[in-house]
């Protein structure tokens, strides 16, 4: 005879109350008929295409910077402002989208952000001049930090911790292997006159596309519908058991791993690689802009194999030592990176294949980072929180730290070349964020443990308020 393993026993220590079964709650319709979170793969799908469109709309001014440069009469170190403003505006926008995705639901505000907000790609495709972009731009990459909030918040609650490795690798992996599989694609318009602005025309009305389908099926799975001590019981009492006060959101800086977590991600300069990719081999090593856009394509097939094998990497080395595997995957992603970055940055190789088969590995060691870094968040973040420790991570750290490396990259780059600031600012600082993830083993496991005990507690005060009723 078989237990179902959500079910304490009646005689056990820690669980005087029986708790709602898997049966149970398939029947009342809070879980499907595998025991998961009702439409989670119809969910991501849809999601996962708005953040493709999302990404093509920022892509536009990174692939086709070279001719929007000479469209409006552009130095190299505007890429580096758009590119920052992009992540500045997301350090307000997306702890904003989180407060009013608490406050009205999920599902409505990632239908306007990360649908409906394509109106803006569109009006930046009008631009005259440089500010007109700059502003348009700016406001557009504000739909796209609710994205990096909400979507790693919605994985979370809907899938176990055993799982959640190589569902971040599949949907990051997915979404940008099918972004950068459309850079040349994008780099194509450079043989078009105004080709830019009908890109920002395409993608941005892809996303009002999104927007409408999200609206149509997205399903929200509600709030710890992930967490094996809390998915048997109705999404109203887990809503209940969970609510989100400001004190709360304070106790986050009490995390020492979450805090850890935000250091690396503070040091993290490889995305500067993607932003100046194009214009790398185009101003340092010859190449026009069509040719250099296809080093985008390998760049996205390698980040989706990176995403998908790293998530179940990440998975299997946290079954092998929950505590310690993926802080050493984590770790070990960087210093990779570090390596496979310098050889396709500072060597000049006559053609253009090498970069080819460089940029395809460098996006491998890139893709390895999602399906290990949002879950060890995961595992010490309630699960209330997590979308507020996401906006944190990615719209607040992660946009702050990136706008301040591609503000110092642009400029420096009209000083001494950008192959000198990539060496320094991308190879350099990637190995000292490995270095400042050692600080990450000691606290982890106890904020683990410290988690798994809080969502224990939480089932005990459901099942001891249901017997009050």
């Amino acid at each position: 005879m078989t237990t179902d393993p959500t079910t304490a026993a009646p005689d056990a220590p820690d669980a005087p109350l029986a708790a709602p079964t898997v049966t149970a709650a398939i029947r009342h319709g809070d879980l499907d008929k595998k025991g998961g979170v009702p439409r989670r793969k119809t969910n991501l799908v849809i999601l996962g295409g708005s953040m493709v469109a999302d990404g093509g709309e920022g892509s536009m001014a990174t692939t086709l910077f070279p001719v929007i440069a000479a469209a409006l009469g552009l130095a190299t170190s505007a890429l580096g402002v758009l590119a920052a403003v992009g992540r500045i505006v997301g350090v307000v926008a997306g702890p904003t989208w989180v407060y009013f995705a608490k406050k009205f639901g999920r599902k409505a505000i990632l239908a306007i952000a990360t649908g409906f907000w394509g109106i803006w790609a569109v009006a930046a495709g009008l631009a005259q001049d440089f500010t007109q972009l700059l502003i348009l731009y700016g406001i557009m990459a504000a739909g796209t930090a609710a994205a990096h909030a909400i979507v790693p918040e919605v994985i979370g609650d809907s899938f176990e911790d055993r799982k959640r490795g190589r569902v971040v690798g599949w949907v990051y992996g997915g979404t940008a292997a099918v972004g950068s599989l459309m850079a040349p694609l994008i780099g194509s318009l450079a043989n078009i006159e105004d080709g830019w602005r009908y890109g920002f025309y395409a993608f941005g009305a892809i996303n009002v596309l999104f927007g409408i389908l999200i609206l149509a099926f997205y399903k929200d799975p509600g709030t710890g519908g992930g967490e094996a001590q809390l998915k048997t019981f109705s999404q109203a009492e887990r809503d209940a058991a969970s609510k989100i006060t400001w004190a709360k959101v304070r106790s986050l800086a009490t995390i020492p791993s979450y805090l850890v977590l935000l250091g690396s991600r503070l040091l993290s300069t490889h995305l500067l690689l993607a932003t100046f990719a194009v214009v790398l081999l185009v101003n340092e090593y010859g190449f026009d802009v069509a040719v250099a856009a296809i080093a985008m394509a390998p760049f996205g097939i390698g980040y989706l194999a990176g995403t998908v094998v790293g998530g179940f990497l990440s998975d299997s080395l946290n079954k092998l030592s929950v505590n310690y595997g993926r802080v050493a995957m984590l770790q070990g992603a960087q210093v990779l990176f570090a390596v496979v970055a310098y050889f396709a940055t500072q060597v000049a190789y006559g053609g253009i294949t090498p970069y080819l088969v460089l940029f395809g590995i460098v996006g491998a060691t890139v893709g390895l980072n999602p399906g290990v870094n949002r879950p060890l968040v995961m595992a010490v973040v309630p699960p209330e929180l997590r979308a507020a420790a996401f906006a944190i991570f990615v719209s607040v750290i992660e946009s702050a730290g990136f706008a301040i490396w591609t503000l110092t990259a642009g400029f420096l780059a009209d000083s001494v070349g950008l192959k000198a600031v990539l060496l320094w600012l991308v190879c350099g600082m990637m190995i000292v964020n490995a270095l400042f993830l050692t600080l990450l083993y000691k606290p982890f496991k106890r904020d683990r443990l410290a988690l798994e005990t809080e969502l224990d507690a939480r089932r005990a005060r459901i099942l001891e308020a249901e017997t009050q009723q």
